[in-house]
């Protein structure tokens, strides 16, 4: 259903009462954000705002507009800006974005904002991360916002200024890979190889697709390759391949080659996960990413809530590839021409 037309069926339901209809519009907000519609989120979210006394619509203008623009406004103009190979340009734009959000949306003792990009993401959250904080959950991705800003800093010369800028992207959505590759490339930059493990095992404990997976693999490949481990990052290499083949692989494992001298030779199933050990490291997905994906897809289907059922059955077997997660999909979508979409634009991160 279009925007347009929620509004309208909200609306009918509305009555005199400010405070009742303000609760009845929290509910269906509620509602919106657990079913991941965006449209509906933003409908109601007008009408809450409608229904406001003026005071409370000039706070919340105040906290959602930069000088007369709104958030995501700003940050359509930064992504303008490095589209046009524009890096100088956008920068002061983020810096504002950054301070306005840290500042307007800080954590207190008892609080903390999250920015939550799907309902698999706020479920995986409750299980990573132990926090007796209330969340708000905010309608702008401002893991998305900052780690740009981070971004920004590193193309512009700052990459030391960068990091604590990604560890903030990361406090408002620790269950995001974004944020956590971004500063990998940062660690990668300044060589300092402790970092750039670290940072990739927990990036590995979130990561939910083989693109994330296959990204993480490699950036140990070529830390490991940077360390003079060379057998180490072959496995890592070939690791990555099976779960997302991407065409520099290749390049990188010549480049192996050449410095040790020799050939580099496929590992082994057995041989892959002996070197990951070494690292704490284990071969595939997170387990508790998997078992949050599947008991989603299982409520979801116990709610006969299908597409959202869909998406999280395809979440699932796009990372285990189960053969009857499969007939599950192909049973509620038999003509699914791709049973594994692409869960994560990796590349733009």
């Amino acid at each position: 259903m279009a925007k347009k037309e929620i509004i309208e069926e909200l609306r009918a339901k509305l009555g005199e009462d400010r405070q009742a209809n303000a609760e009845f519009l929290k509910k269906e907000t509620e509602r919106f954000i657990k079913e991941g519609n965006s449209e509906g989120i933003e409908a109601a979210g007008e009408l809450i705002l409608e229904n406001m006394p003026k005071a409370q619509k000039d706070e919340i203008e105040r906290l959602t507009n930069i000088d007369g623009e709104s958030l995501d406004g700003v940050f359509k103009k930064i992504v303008d800006f490095i589209n046009e190979k524009k890096p100088v340009e956008a920068k002061p734009l983020a810096e504002k974005l950054y301070k306005k959000i840290i500042t307007d949306y800080a954590p207190t003792e008892k609080s903390q904002f999250v920015s939550f990009r799907n309902p698999f993401e706020d479920n995986l959250y409750q299980i990573k991360v132990k926090t007796e904080k209330t969340l708000t959950r905010t309608p702008f991705d401002f893991a998305e916002y900052i780690t740009t800003y981070g971004y920004l800093l590193v193309e512009t010369g700052s990459p030391l200024d960068a990091i604590p800028v990604l560890e903030k992207a990361i406090e408002y959505n620790p269950v995001d890979c974004g944020p956590r590759f971004e500063l990998a490339e940062v660690y990668k930059l300044l060589k300092n190889k402790r970092m750039v493990i670290n940072t990739t095992k927990d990036t590995l404990k979130i990561a939910s697709s083989p693109v994330a997976i296959a990204r993480c693999y490699a950036n140990m490949g070529y830390i490991l390759t940077d360390m003079g481990e060379y057998e180490d990052a072959v496995a890592f290499y070939t690791a990555s391949i099976i779960f997302a083949p991407h065409p520099m692989i290749p390049h990188e494992l010549r480049h192996v080659a050449q410095l040790k001298g020799s050939p580099a030779v496929q590992p082994t199933m057995e041989q892959m996960q002996s070197a990951m050990a070494k690292y704490d490291i284990e071969f595939g997905p997170d387990r508790e990413v998997v078992s949050v994906a599947a008991q989603l897809a299982w409520n979801y289907l116990n709610e006969n809530d299908i597409p959202n059922a869909l998406k999280a059955l395809k979440l699932t077997y796009n990372l285990t590839r189960d053969e009857e997660i499969k007939k599950t999909i192909l049973k509620y979508e038999p003509n699914a021409d791709r049973l594994v979409p692409n869960q994560e634009k990796i590349d733009e991160e």
